[in-house]
């Protein structure tokens, strides 16, 4: 489980630094509609979007050692680290002393995540979910993301960033699922890896995740986008961990009270930082 913590602060940090990079470079874009892929093809040619690339692959390839080795109820959490990271990176990036309202969001957000793993103690579950199991998760994430870009047509600014950020949320949160099965049927095979219909599967929805990503940082400030995506993504891990892995959480007696307090000072520590950073508007 260290092994799974540790890989998973690895694989948060890298993401925030590539996540920086892609928004400053997505900012620079004329806006576009969801799931336009003339904003993707835009982004390819810039220099600095294919500079966040590099921490980005170095994320994934943490983030799969981390999901090998625990469940998805502790990755997914821990990688909402990032969020506290990337205001860090950003003040390094603008030359400035770290703020105030930084620091505590970051304290509050990483007391949260260390209370809820500590006390619901994920357990893992199944190695390998049934079929039946990945058409009712796919169901579900379609069924949340439908909705999510039906009510963002009709919107502009911070509520469509927010809701924009909230469906590439839900995506990366299968994302990380169908990672979790590749990674742990992964033996030395090279040819079973790219034969496996999980792994096609993981391809087509990261690039939906990354172009809804994009769109998401196109809508405002970053504060909107960011946190709905940060609480979002382990929300959606842990539900399908809990559905589909038949991962276990300990919520009886005095656990329950003391999870929501947990999740409660996440959600106030991602909101603090998103609603602190100004990515967006440099």
């Amino acid at each position: 489980m260290i092994l799974a913590v540790l890989a998973a602060l690895v694989a948060a940090f890298s993401f925030a630094l590539s996540t920086t990079l892609h928004q400053r470079a997505a900012k620079r874009q004329p806006p576009q509609r969801a799931l336009d892929p003339r904003l993707l093809w835009r982004l390819l040619r810039t220099r600095l979007w294919q500079l966040g690339w590099a921490p980005d692959v170095a994320g994934t390839l943490a983030q799969a050692l981390a999901l090998r080795s625990g469940p998805l109820a502790v990755v997914q959490p821990v990688l909402a680290s990032g969020l506290f990271m990337a205001v860090l990176i950003e003040a390094a990036w603008n030359r400035r002393p770290v703020q105030r309202r930084d620091l505590v969001a970051t304290l509050i957000g990483t007391a949260g995540l260390v209370g809820f793993l500590v006390t619901v103690d994920p357990r893992v579950g199944l190695a390998d979910p049934t079929a039946t199991a990945w058409w009712w998760v796919s169901a579900g994430v379609g069924a949340a993301v439908a909705v999510c870009l039906g009510a963002a047509r009709s919107t502009t600014g911070a509520t469509r960033g927010a809701l924009l950020g909230v469906a590439a949320g839900v995506v990366y949160g299968m994302a990380a699922a169908l990672l979790k099965a590749v990674a742990t049927r992964f033996h030395d095979d090279l040819l079973a890896l790219v034969t496996d219909p999980r792994l096609l599967a993981l391809v087509v929805v990261a690039l939906v995740g990354v172009q809804l990503n994009q769109n998401a940082f196109q809508s405002g400030r970053i504060a909107a986008p960011l946190t709905a995506l940060t609480l979002s993504e382990p929300v959606t891990g842990v539900v399908i961990g809990v559905i589909a892995f038949r991962e276990t959480l300990s919520l009886g007696g005095l656990r329950t009270p003391l999870v929501v307090v947990a999740v409660a000072a996440i959600a106030t520590g991602v909101w603090l930082a998103g609603s602190a950073s100004r990515a967006a508007v440099r």
